[in-house]
């Protein structure tokens, strides 16, 4: 097969949050119930979330494991190397274009990429631990975005699109960030895949008590990503203290073993809720959740069609099919991927500067020299820039 040469759109590339991306814009009265930072009696400094220490991570980045450290890990881990080895022989101080625009875009030009979406590091992690304070949430994001668009832009450049952070627990808050978000260009926004936690419990992201919200993203087109974050199904009820969250510990971790159950969760709420009758013009992309689940949930949609085939008024397989995109893991069979979902609706990303990501955003030609080239070009670049385009007002 031959190999394609063109700059690639990536999918998936994220940012290092900056030391007051949680506190710039958040009320000193409402910190506590947002973010703060602690420094311990041996000089680290944490994170407080809800008002309790978060010692899983390393807010302050410096040093910071090199992109793609852990490949060989997800590779099959042939020199039985532990994950915690492979961080430790690879910590530098931060780069500038970790967090810093300009710098990212002459990286960018070096890598042979032309655009890229843009997530977080920690801010999906942290709708989890503030869910059972709705306002906290609200004030926390809304403050968190007003930072991101400060400083990466939601739009720099036509080359770099920072997705704004959504979550549905008020639907007012949301519809409000969602008009924001579409004043300065957003292209894309972002949640986590995760039930929704309102102020009367739970709800599914695909309930009608959400059509505002996704009624709005009907009419202006624009794309939104479903990117892993921490959601209840990390730990699923078992003893999370002795588990490592980002499933990067010495043995395996039920918190690892879930993983594909919260996308699968979330995607299926959204088909059996028939949110794409409602809502036609509605785009999903799964983002770094990776397509494990694909076939369990293509086998359930159908299953579903079968069992109560006067509910739908479209096909939920073809439905699904329709309205969502798929990014791979680099590790996965993206040609599976491909035939489940059809060449149009793959996209790929390479999760830099992430350890568990590719060192190279170009290292993904290697995992897909034996697709044709014409759909090389459509999962590198054109499906991609695509959904970066928004189709409505």
């Amino acid at each position: 097969m031959s190999q394609y040469q063109g700059q690639l759109f990536d999918a998936d590339n994220h940012y290092y949050e900056a030391h007051d991306a949680f506190t710039r814009h958040v009320p000193k009265a409402m910190q506590p119930r947002c973010v703060q930072w602690v420094t311990m009696e041996d000089g680290r400094r944490y994170h407080s979330i809800a008002g309790k220490i978060d010692r899983f991570t390393n807010p302050t980045f410096n040093p910071i494991s090199k992109p793609g450290v852990l490949r060989e890990l997800f590779r099959g881990n042939p020199n039985e190397t532990t994950s915690a080895e492979l961080i430790r022989s690879s910590l530098e101080p931060m780069p500038a274009e970790y967090m810093d625009r300009d710098a990212r875009i002459e990286r960018m030009n070096e890598q042979g990429l032309e655009a890229a979406w843009l997530f977080p590091t920690l801010a999906i992690l942290y709708e989890e631990l503030l869910k059972k304070d709705v306002a906290a949430v609200c004030t926390m994001y809304e403050a968190f975005n007003l930072w991101l668009n400060e400083d990466w832009g939601f739009n720099y450049q036509n080359r770099l699109f920072a997705a704004p952070y959504i979550s549905l627990a008020d639907v007012d808050h949301a519809c409000s960030e969602l008009e924001k978000a579409l004043k300065k260009d957003a292209r894309v926004l972002v949640m986590r895949p995760s039930a929704v936690y309102t102020r009367n419990g739970p709800r599914n992201p695909g309930a009608k008590d959400f059509d505002a919200f996704w009624s709005r993203v009907n009419e202006a087109g624009i794309t939104v990503v479903a990117h892993i974050g921490q959601t209840r199904h990390d730990s699923n009820g078992y003893d999370l203290k002795n588990q490592d969250t980002l499933s990067m510990g010495t043995r395996p971790s039920v918190t690892n073993f879930q993983r594909p159950r919260n996308i699968m969760d979330f995607l299926a709420s959204l088909v059996f809720d028939k949110l794409f009758e409602r809502f036609p013009n509605v785009r999903i992309a799964s983002v770094e959740n990776g397509s494990e689940f694909l076939h369990d949930a293509l086998r359930a949609f159908a299953h579903s069609r079968e069992r109560t085939p006067s509910y739908y008024k479209e096909d939920p397989v073809e439905s699904f099919k329709q309205h969502v995109w798929i990014n791979p893991f680099w590790e996965d069979d993206i040609r599976e991927v491909i035939d489940y979902m059809g060449a149009d609706r793959v996209i790929v990303g390479s999760d830099w500067p992430h350890m568990e990501g590719l060192e190279r955003p170009r290292d993904i030609l290697t995992e897909v020299e034996d697709i044709p080239l014409p759909v090389q070009e459509k999962i590198l670049h054109d499906n991609a820039a695509a959904l970066n385009q928004r189709t409505g007002t």
